[in-house]
């Protein structure tokens, strides 16, 4: 199987960045990351798509799964930017545990 070009994260993740440095009224996401509600409102759009991508996959809706999945990954990534883990963390982690997994 092969590799999925993952840079797309990588691009996405730096507009997030560069969006909570510059703000800009029109933008969603300087809106979730200003928003009154601080860090519950990010919180609460993780939860939801959590749910949206759960019934997506219990009703068997590949598209949706693949729609809902892609918007959880996103508000994901807005909650890392906002609490300023880098996706090289994350990278950094999932290298271990692969490493962890290669020896099960």
């Amino acid at each position: 199987m092969p590799d999925a070009d993952l840079s797309i994260l990588n691009r996405v993740y730096e507009i997030i960045l560069d969006r909570k440095q510059n703000y800009d009224e029109r933008s969603y996401v300087c809106k979730l990351l200003n928003h009154r509600k601080g860090m519950n409102k990010i919180l609460e759009k993780v939860g939801e798509e959590s749910i949206e991508t759960i019934l997506a996959v219990r009703n068997e809706n590949h598209a949706e799964i693949v729609s809902e999945s892609s918007d959880l990954i996103f508000h994901l990534l807005v909650m890392l930017a906002a609490n300023n883990v880098t996706l090289d963390e994350i990278a950094a982690e999932l290298s271990a545990r692969h490493e962890s997994m290669k020896r099960d």
